[in-house]
């Protein structure tokens, strides 16, 4: 900037001396006319720097007698490394903050509060795509903790230890907070709102999934678009080259349905649990 400015003004001593030319050459009309000539020069020549891209600075240098501003590129800070976990912790954070459905809890039988249950990290290669936390898992905050997990961890073949390992498996229900009961003591259907605001931020940090189970009707509409669970379940197999297992709702309440359809268990019961296998044996 110094060496620019002091260009600048040797420079402008050299235009007042070729300006007392003219002046002496023709008068005051011609010292009038020699500055307004060396201003014109100059402002073609020479600019101050102003506001500069942040990425850039300015260099002035001396050239054929005129001052030339060059741009040139900074050294850019490194890019700092990208940390799923950080983004998991982040997403995490917000997710059990999140209240949006406390209004419509608190109108429920039940009348609770929002209590998201967040089980995932982005090492997790299977996903178990369930619909919402019921009540039991409502109290302990570990997903699948009442007697339909344990049918689910049958049908898969692992233990509990197996299922709830985080760097493992990902337990991401269609809603994260348990719906509660209408008035006749239903259960109500997860709320759309949590899907839509949650789940594709939760599947985008989870970029090694391998295997992927869809329990219940919500979990096959989200993923594959199939409204009916009895003929999604029935066409596994169509789906199940891809690494995806449509599966009924483990509850008591299927029962009745998985006596309807014995070629559920002897079936896709034991291909699911050979999937499974092949899984947790590469990540061991």
């Amino acid at each position: 900037m110094r060496a620019g400015l002091g260009a600048w003004c040797g420079d402008w001593r050299g235009g007042l001396v070729r300006a007392g030319v003219g002046a002496w050459r023709g008068g005051w009309c011609g010292l009038v006319w020699g500055l307004v000539h060396e201003v014109t020069l100059r402002r073609r020549r020479f600019s101050l720097p102003t506001a500069c891209d942040p990425g850039k600075v300015r260099t002035c240098a001396r050239r054929e007698g005129g001052v030339r501003c060059a741009t040139v590129a900074s050294a850019k800070a490194p890019m700092q490394p990208y940390h799923p976990e950080d983004a998991i912790a982040s997403l995490g954070t917000a997710l059990r903050a999140c209240t949006l459905c406390r209004d419509r809890f608190a109108a429920t039988a039940t009348a609770h509060a929002p209590r998201p249950v967040v089980w995932f990290r982005p090492s997790a290669q299977i996903l178990v795509a369930g619909q919402a936390p019921g009540a039991r898992v409502h109290v302990s905050g570990i997903p699948f903790d009442d007697a339909s997990g344990d049918r689910l961890r049958d049908w898969m073949g692992v233990s509990r230890e197996q299922f709830h390992d985080l760097a493992r498996v990902a337990l991401v229900p269609m809603a994260f907070c348990f719906p509660g009961y209408d008035a006749k003591g239903s259960d109500l259907p997860p709320p759309v709102l949590c899907a839509q605001t949650w789940r594709a931020q939760v599947l985008a940090v989870l970029p090694g999934l391998r295997l992927r189970l869809l329990v219940g009707g919500a979990a096959q509409r989200w993923h594959l678009g199939n409204g009916s669970v009895t003929p999604t379940v029935a066409g596994w197999q169509l789906h199940a080259a891809g690494g995806t297992y449509p599966l009924p709702h483990p509850s008591w309440r299927n029962t009745g349905w998985l006596r309807k359809n014995p070629w559920f268990e002897t079936d896709l019961v034991p291909d699911l649990r050979r999937a499974v296998a092949r899984v947790l044996k590469d990540e061991l």
